[in-house]
């Protein structure tokens, strides 16, 4: 060991958006080390949503119409059957947010306000004050994990690295200014959120880099679907850190978008402005490589009382100058979500023993090559429960091994956002995904520990180059056609290092 304090925790949660919050409540007596990079809560993507949590709750609709919405919109990559048991929890997990104390919007009945975005075929989207759903559900559930006796939680932490031994988690190793301590544990739940931080164009806290797709990573642990980044198509084009999103729900209110002549460019498109996000993004990405831009007109009559049901939206565009009852609001596309992440089953748990995961850090199976909108809320909800009451009925032994560590920082991120933006955005192609291929792998080598998040880029530019067909949120411009026999992607880091050792042989 290279010295530091050792303590011993049962389980360890890292992360604190939705997925993390639940899971360490629902762990609940048990008692449980939450760790967060930032102030609990803070730089998370849940607190920056705004449409709301998807849960098939109306009369006319159903489980069944929702599932086959996914699977619509996951493009022929939906794992079918965790898409039934995730979504069939839906009921559960709203009347479990209820309980915490989260208030949905209601109409003058006393009903469930349901709201309409992309692709969902049915009303069926609870919000929270209009779109502020994320800040209201962060800050409810915080509150619930600070007052929580069982929940230790440590502040602006890096978790570093984990250990195993045969496959197994025995612990993990974590920073903290300049210093490192270790911990014993049995079970590590990663609620790391997504790979944002790798863009420069990103709606997600640009501190969120992937870091629990490659702490896994590095252990060995099976990873899925890494070259499905979701763009999502209405970021406020303005030069903000992070990007602002312009929500779904206004396209699902009656807005629509028009390029700089006025016109209203995406009416050929099946769906329109409400088709699945994919396709709205390259039809617009197409129209701004002619020299257009692109609005997004939510004016009245499109859109009355825009400032009453869409007041963050409202606040942060007129922060800006733009006011939406007035004016056209500039959006491009921005990433936004990632698809694919740590391989888990539907208890949450990955191929490395006691290693667990839960929300944008993993790939279920549910979202295929297209996540649909606003399932993300509620798979994180589905699945922290799922993965609190796994641990809660497996084994929480300790195994006292000796951490062999060297330290790993986590290396500058800059100069993979630029290779991430140019060569694995909306559109890729042979020769941009091998340059970045090449760009990546000789640094790698030569600087082999502490280039670890150019290690993450490797292994999506790799899945991204293997293939070789269009599919959801993956478009090859020189394999533009879905293959007939598709198959969801699955590596591991040694055999993403292989591959890209012969791409660029």
């Amino acid at each position: 060991m290279t010295g530091g304090m050792i303590r011993k925790e049962t389980i360890v949660v890292v992360g604190s958006g939705l997925a993390g919050l639940v899971t360490a409540l629902e762990l609940r007596p048990n008692p449980v080390l939450l760790i967060t990079q930032g102030n609990i809560g803070m730089l998370t993507s849940t607190r920056l949503a705004q449409g709301g949590i998807a849960a098939a709750w109306s009369k006319k609709d159903s489980t069944l119409l929702h599932v086959e919405d996914t699977v619509r919109a996951g493009d022929g990559l939906c794992d079918k059957g965790v898409v039934h048991s995730i979504l069939s929890d839906g009921y559960k997990a709203i009347r479990w947010l209820e309980r915490q104390g989260v208030p949905f919007d209601k109409d003058k009945c006393g009903e469930f306000s349901l709201g309409l975005e992309a692709a969902h075929s049915h009303r069926r989207i609870l919000h929270v004050a209009g779109d502020r759903i994320g800040k209201a559900v962060i800050d409810i559930l915080r509150d619930a994990v600070l007052h929580a006796d069982s929940i230790t939680v440590m502040e602006n932490t890096q978790v570093s690295r984990l250990f195993v031994r045969d496959n197994r988690i025995f612990g993990l190793s974590i920073q903290k200014g300049m210093g490192i301590s270790y911990i014993h544990c049995s079970h590590v739940v990663l609620a790391t959120g997504g790979i944002g931080g790798l863009y420069g164009n990103t709606t997600n806290p640009v501190e969120n880099c992937g870091q629990g797709i490659l702490l896994a990573a590095e252990v060995g642990a099976v990873l899925a679907d890494l070259e499905f980044i979701q763009f999502h198509p209405t970021g406020l084009d303005v030069p903000l850190v992070p990007r602002l999103l312009i929500s779904e729900a206004v396209r699902g209110e009656g807005g629509i978008l028009v390029n700089d002549k006025g016109q209203r460019f995406l009416k050929e498109v099946r769906g329109k402005e409400l088709a699945p996000r994919d396709v709205l993004v390259r039809a617009m990405t197409r129209e701004m490589s002619r020299g257009r831009k692109i609005f997004l007109d939510a004016r009245p009559p499109r859109i009355r009382n825009f400032l009453k049901r869409f007041p963050a939206i409202s606040a942060g565009c007129r922060a800006v100058g733009i006011n939406p009852e007035d004016d056209l609001i500039p959006v491009s596309p921005v990433e936004h979500f990632h698809m694919g992440g740590i391989a888990t089953d539907i208890h949450g748990y990955s191929s490395v023993d006691g290693l667990w995961v839960v929300g944008e850090a993993a790939s279920t199976g549910l979202h295929g090559a297209n996540r649909l909108a606003s399932n993300s809320l509620l798979e994180a909800t589905v699945m922290g429960i799922r993965v609190a009451r796994s641990i809660n009925h497996s084994e929480l032994d300790f195994d006292d091994r000796t951490f062999q560590d060297i330290i790993l920082p986590l290396d500058d991120v800059s100069f993979v956002r630029d290779i991430m933006q140019r060569n694995l955005g909306v559109f890729r192609n042979e020769v941009s995904l091998l340059q970045a291929i090449s760009f990546l792998l000789p640094r790698i080598e030569e600087n082999f520990f502490s280039c670890r998040i150019a290690k993450l880029a490797l292994m999506i530019a790799v899945s991204a180059l293997s293939r070789c067909e269009s599919r959801g949120a993956h478009s090859r411009e020189d394999y533009p056609t879905c293959s007939l026999h598709s198959l969801r992607s699955f590596l591991t880091w040694e055999e993403a290092y292989r591959r890209a050792q012969q791409y660029v042989s």
